[in-house]
């Protein structure tokens, strides 16, 4: 489950990207449609459009991302620039091929970098689930 001020966040970077110059606005929209990949914090690079489960640099690098394909179309890679899962034509197609890529527990983003998602992915469920703190 994500916390209120990660949700908060998120929801305001898709906002920033769908009124963003420098990504393919289709792929945006596509991707802002689909529940999977809406939860998860988007940014932008290069073309690309990339998801985190945290909402700060540096962002976690452990599920797909979208690029442009040359000649039209587009491609899922990742989780790491060295991971090619498929291709396709549409934006609504890759985005259906990135959310079905993700990994297993990718419903949790969290308000902070990478470190701040590693030490919540630490914390025992049932501390998490009562909204406990819990220092190891």
């Amino acid at each position: 489950m994500t916390d209120p001020a990660a949700s908060d966040i998120t929801e305001t970077a898709w906002r920033e990207l769908l009124t963003a110059r420098h990504i393919d606005q289709g792929l945006v929209r596509a991707a802002y449609a689909e529940p999977r990949l809406r939860r998860l914090f988007p940014w932008a690079g290069m073309w690309e459009l990339h998801f985190s489960r945290c909402t700060e640099h540096p962002w976690s690098w452990d599920v797909p991302f979208i690029r442009p394909r040359n000649g039209g179309g587009f491609e899922v890679w990742g989780p790491s620039r060295g991971d090619f899962v498929g291709e396709a034509d549409t934006a609504e197609a890759v985005v259906a091929m990135a959310a079905d890529h993700l990994p297993a527990g990718c419903e949790r983003v969290v308000a902070g970098n990478r470190e701040a998602l590693a030490a919540a992915d630490h914390v025992p469920r049932r501390a998490a689930r009562a909204g406990c703190r819990y220092d190891g």
